[in-house]
Order: structure tokens, then C-alpha cells, then sequence
């Protein structure tokens, strides 16, 4: 028996990817742009363990058995590893160095997500990533990290971003099988650590339209989404790179939001139409657009980000985030305690509580009425965290498999 076990971190896109060009080998219609961010808060844990004596490839998420025989986007991910590791197995036999027959055996995968599934918060993008990575670890393949992106875009698009820390751009290619369609890293996390991400969970529930469902109805009927696929993205995947590597922010945060924005405009577009914002989601928006109009040196502070879903992503300068934090605080009290409400491992507020009255002090001009003071409950948990690594591998004693390649933990 050979066990692997690792982490794999979220992605947020800045530069969204909606559109399949090939849904089978899941080509996007564009290039795409994430900010990776930190595991300490949000990451999927995936243990493999590979044995002869294994009968079946078996599968158990979040602590219950699926049935693998209806996941294809997994069988794309073991087919390709396996047969990178069969061709390596086969030349070690023919230079007379065996080594084990790993492609042959059966496998057991547990993977657990420590945030909810479906919910918008890219659960999928950190699954798949971390499987792939861990069979990779554990088939001991020896291919570049943008080879291993190219596998695990297969499993779920988004994913091949999560195989890289910091910034990662998403190259849509040309190639009609998908061989160019990989991730590449624009800059490492150590290039810009001012640069930090606060979570607003508005709602865990699962999706009303999955993202594949969603992305696909898109295709066929929003006239929008042709601008933005032959006209917008382009410009703005170069614009986006360029203000990464000068740690632009004024222009990353246009960027980030302007994206955000045209992305849920290409979703009510679509025929019918598609939310998946909420009033909770939109208020947000407000609040953060006033923030910024009454920033006393006239510079953008915060910028939102939605995914397919209600959940908001603002990225600001560290040095601004503890203010940051509280206006959301004030706006969105919590009906919870403060432990559950808030996650914050940098201890940026200092000890300050949420929930108090609180608006920027230096932001004379800031309408106090842009919003009202929204029910409490409306956010359910505010997340902090900050632009980090790639996959990790972990030690033996992280295992979710025991010694019988079964689950520690079940649901």
C-alpha cells in the first residue's frame, strides 16, 4: 500500500472564466485570471492510497461513499495520470529498473473540504486540484505543474489554477485537444503579500444553477457574451497582468470590479436569465462603491469579486483592511458569536469588536445612508485571508485513510 496525502487552496478569479468552447475536455471560451488564496482558512484535504489488494477504484467525500462509476470528470483525472505512470513504469522495465506497478492497482480517495460544496466559494476548483495533485504525488509523475493544470483542468476548469500560488492565469489556447489549455503563474505569493482578501459568505446553501448548466445556457443565447469573449477579455488579461506586476492596485481594482460586473451582466443576459446575486450581494456592492468615492485622496481602497454565486470577495491593501472589515461588520452585524462569525488569523482588528457604529473616520464625504444597516444574519461569516500558496503535500499523521484504506471519519 502507497498513501499520498495534500492540501489544495481556492482560487478567486479577477478575470472570470464562463464558456466552454468543448465540453468534453472542458476548453474554456477565454483566458481567465485568479488571486490564490490562503489554505489556513479555506482548502480540500485529499488522501490516496493505491494497494493491489484493493477490488475497486473507490471514492468517499465530506465522510460519504459516492459512486465513482458516474463521476467521469474523476475517470478523465485517473485515466491521464495512470497513463503517464504506465509509460513510466514501461521504460524503467526496458532499461532493466523495474519499479512498482502503481498504474495497475485500485484506489481509495477520501477528500474533505472544510467549507460548504456547491456554494459558490470554488469547492470544486480546490477538490479537483488537490486530487490531482495527490495522484500525481503518488504516481511520482515527473511533469511540470502547468502538465498537471492540463490534467486536472479536465476534472473541473477552475482547477488548474489551484495547482499554482499566488497570481495564475488560465491560457484558453488554440489547439482543438486541449494541449495549450493550461495554467501558468503570472507572479508568486511572495510578489505581492500586501495584497490580502476578505470572504463575505452571504449564503452556503447549494446553487440554484450550476455553473456547468449555467455556463453552457450562456453560450447559446447571450448575445453579450460575444463581445466579451472576442473584444473584453483579451484587453483585459493583458491589463490585469500588467497592474499585478507593477502592484498596481488603482487599476487591478477597476479591473476586478468592471469583470465582476460585465460577468452577472452576461448571466442576466442569458435566456432566461440567470442570478446569482442576491440583496445582501448587491448591497455590498453599494457600500464598497461609496467607500471608494469618499476615499479623501480619491484612490480606490476595496474591490468586490462575485462568483457564480451571492458570495463577495473584496481584495484590498492590507493597511486598509482592518477598516475595511469593520464597515463591513457594521453594515452586516452577525447574529452569531464573535468566534463563529469572523475568522480572522492575522488578528488585523486588534481586539476591536464588530458590530459597533462605525464609519471611516478619514472618509468625511461617506454617506452614512448608502445602504441601511442590513438584518442581522444577512452575512453569515466574514473570512480573512490573504494571497498564499499552491498544493502541499502533508505528512503520514494527516491521513484521512487508515491502515485498511478506509475512512478515519464518517459522515
Amino acid at each position: 500500500m502507497k498513501t499520498v496525502t495534500c492540501t489544495a487552496p481556492v482560487n478567486i478569479a479577477v478575470i472570470k472564466y464562463w464558456g466552454k468552447r468543448d465540453t468534453e475536455l472542458i476548453l474554456p471560451t477565454n483566458s481567465s485570471l485568479s488571486v490564490t488564496l490562503s489554505q489556513d482558512i479555506l482548502h480540500s484535504k485529499t488522501t490516496i492510497s493505491a494497494a493491489k489488494e484493493y477490488t475497486q477504484d473507490r471514492l468517499w467525500l465530506n465522510g460519504k461513499e459516492e459512486d465513482i462509476t458516474k463521476n467521469k470528470r474523476m475517470h478523465n483525472c485517473f485515466r491521464e495520470t495512470r497513463a503517464i505512470r504506465k509509460a513510466m513504469e514501461d521504460k524503467a522495465a526496458s532499461e532493466g529498473n523495474p519499479i512498482e506497478p502503481l498504474s495497475t492497482y485500485h484506489l481509495h480517495v477520501c477528500s474533505e473540504n472544510n467549507f460548504p460544496t456547491a456554494a459558490g466559494l470554488a469547492s470544486s476548483a480546490s477538490g479537483l486540484a488537490a486530487l490531482v495533485f495527490t495522484l500525481a504525488q503518488l504516481f511520482e509523475l515527473t511533469i511540470s505543474t502547468s502538465e498537471v493544470s492540463r490534467i486536472a483542468r479536465q476534472g473541473s476548469g477552475s482547477a488548474c489554477r489551484s495547482l499554482f500560488g499566488g497570481f495564475v492565469a488560465w491560457e484558453m489556447g488554440q489547439k482543438e485537444d486541449g494541449s495549450d489549455s493550461v495554467a501558468v503563474q503570472v507572479a508568486p505569493e511572495s510578489h505581492w503579500p500586501e495584497l490580502e482578501a476578505l470572504i463575505c459568505v452571504v449564503s452556503d446553501a447549494k446553487k440554484g444553477t450550476s455553473s456547468t448548466a449555467g455556463m453552457q445556457s450562456t453560450i447559446k443565447t447571450s448575445t453579450l457574451m460575444k463581445e466579451r469573449i472576442n473584444q473584453i477579455v483579451p484587453a483585459r488579461m493583458e491589463a490585469m497582468k500588467k497592474a499585478i506586476l507593477e502592484r498596481d492596485f488603482q487599476t487591478f481594482a477597476e479591473l476586478t470590479m468592471r469583470d465582476s460586473n460585465q460577468f452577472h451582466a452576461v448571466c442576466l443576459d442569458t435566456y432566461p436569465p440567470i442570478f446569482y446575486m442576491n440583496d445582501t450581494s448587491r448591497a455590498i456592492i453599494q457600500l464598497i462603491h461609496e467607500y471608494n468615492a469618499s476615499s479623501p485622496d480619491g484612490k480606490l481602497k476595496a474591490a468586490y469579486t462575485y462568483d457564480a454565486g451571492p458570495n463577495a470577495v473584496i481584495y484590498a491593501p492590507k493597511e486598509h483592511m482592518p477598516e475595511i472589515i469593520q464597515l463591513i461588520g457594521h453594515y452586516f452585524p452577525s447574529n452569531k458569536e464573535p468566534s463563529e462569525f469572523f475568522a480572522d488569523p492575522y488578528n488585523v482588528t486588534q481586539g476591536t469588536k464588530l458590530g459597533q457604529d462605525f464609519i471611516p473616520k478619514t472618509h468625511t464625504n461617506f454617506n452614512e445612508k448608502v445602504i441601511p444597516v442590513q438584518p442581522a444574519g444577512s452575512v453569515s461569516r466574514l473570512l480573512h485571508t490573504k494571497v498564499h500558496d499552491g498544493p502541499r503535500v502533508l505528512s503520514e499523521a494527516d491521513s484521512l485513510l487508515n491502515a485498511e484504506g478506509l475512512p478515519k471519519r464518517l459522515a
